[in-house]
């Protein structure tokens, strides 16, 4: 009779299959573990946030400097563009906002020359920079929307030239410019007054041309003209991408020259005083540009305020007028120049204004320079006591506060945000 065999399981067999399973369990685990390190590794990086043209893009990048980031984000930069920071900026900070502006035409028109030029820049004196034009004090430019749809430019840069003479001041003599056009309008614009004992010649009421000699005097009086230092100022450029404490210069300054007449009163052959009666500025001291770090101290600008900003200052607002007036602008529409229900653009216009500025401007009253220029062309009309209060302050609150009450007449103010905008924006330019 056959014998039925059954084969079973023992313990240790049991306890074999078990170790065996949880070894490969934990191969698997560690292999995850493994794959998700390299996975966070290679997400690590530097926040770059870049800004173009209006529109915004983040990217975790592992570039050595700010070009190289560009090119990361599949970014193309045209020759004539700029960016700031810097395309040859070193990334050592875990965070950078980039602002890339874009070149666009401008038609420059130099008395009877006119040239086409591609500039990234908004004011007159950064545009005939890169134009590679030499612009004096007392020339006289305006940038404005180009109405010529022949010339293909979208902005105008027009430079009124001043007239270049030769001034002899109590014997010194020297080139100088001018837009006054008569002799006793230059002596005027040039803080001189005669007394009764000063001579001029030509006449105070001849016409000034270029190349004119004009000669002043003092007669009867013992007269000296000195060469004199003029020291140069300091303006701070503050950057939101370094830390504070970082200061670098970007411009060194460098001194100007005055040309200074004395009365000299001289007693038994010794000079007992001497009385300043006449200088005028020979060389133009270069301001010096340093930039230091607040980062996160302001936002950075956009470029309608930045545009506001120069536009205001060419207006001869100071800096705190000009900040005083944008606190406001940025309470009502952050620089915004959209139409909407609570009104159009910059201020918020409504009503019989907001009416004026679309019949003025049919097809550009959304446009950051029309909007300016219709603000000015308020304030030297019907407001233009606002205007005047504003440039007779001192005070960045007493700006905000004028603007506030007598030119937008608001109706809850919220003053204090207006303020607070002011001071940032002051601060942040």
């Amino acid at each position: 009779m056959n014998r039925l065999i059954r084969k079973s399981v023992t313990p240790l067999s049991a306890l074999v299959v078990a170790v065996v399973f949880l070894m490969g369990v934990a191969i698997i685990a560690i292999s995850n573990v493994s794959h998700a390190t390299d996975n966070s590794t290679s997400q690590t990086g530097r926040l770059i946030t870049i800004h173009d043209r209006g529109m915004e893009k983040v990217i975790l990048s592992q570039s050595l400097n700010i070009g190289d980031a560009i090119k990361e984000a599949g970014i193309s930069l045209d020759k004539n563009d700029t960016v700031e920071p810097k395309l040859d900026t070193k990334l050592v900070a875990s965070d950078y906002q980039v602002n890339i502006y874009r070149a666009r035409p401008v038609m420059i028109i130099d008395g009877n020359i006119r040239q086409r030029v591609m500039t990234p820049y908004q004011t007159a004196e950064q545009i005939a920079i890169s134009a590679g034009i030499t612009l004096y004090p007392e020339d006289k430019t305006q940038v404005g929307l180009s109405s010529d749809l022949v010339d293909g430019a979208g902005l105008t840069l027009t430079i009124t030239r001043a007239i270049e003479f030769n001034f002899t001041l109590y014997g010194k003599t020297s080139t100088t410019r001018t837009q006054a056009k008569t002799v006793g309008e230059m002596l005027i614009e040039k803080g001189i007054k005669l007394s009764s004992i000063d001579k001029v010649l030509p006449a105070s009421d001849t016409d000034l041309t270029s190349g004119m000699n004009i000669r002043l005097w003092r007669e009867g009086k013992q007269t000296i003209a000195v060469d004199e230092a003029v020291d140069f100022a300091v303006e701070q450029i503050e950057n939101a991408n370094q830390s504070v404490g970082y200061s670098e210069i970007n411009t060194a300054g460098i001194k100007g020259e005055r040309s200074v007449t004395y009365e000299v009163m001289i007693q038994d052959g010794v000079e007992v005083g001497r009385t300043e009666i006449a200088s005028i500025v020979t060389k133009q001291p270069t301001t010096q540009i340093v930039t230091i770090g607040v980062k996160g101290q302001y936002n950075t600008p956009t470029e309608n305020e930045n545009v506001t900003w120069d536009f205001l200052i060419s207006q001869g607002f100071s800096r705190t007028q000009t900040a005083g007036i944008m606190g406001n602008l940025m309470q009502e529409h952050h620089f915004n120049t959209s139409d909407t229900s609570g009104g159009l653009g910059l201020v918020q216009w409504t009503g019989g204004r907001r009416s004026k500025l679309m019949n003025e401007y049919p097809d550009s009253y959304t446009n950051i320079y029309s909007q300016l220029n219709f603000l000015m062309e308020e304030l030297n009309g019907g407001y233009s006591s606002v205007q005047s209060a504003i440039k007779n302050s001192s005070s960045l609150y007493d700006s905000v506060r004028i603007f506030q009450n007598s030119f937008e007449r608001c109706g809850v103010c919220r003053e204090e945000a207006r303020i607070n905008f002011a001071e940032s924006i002051l601060g942040s330019h």
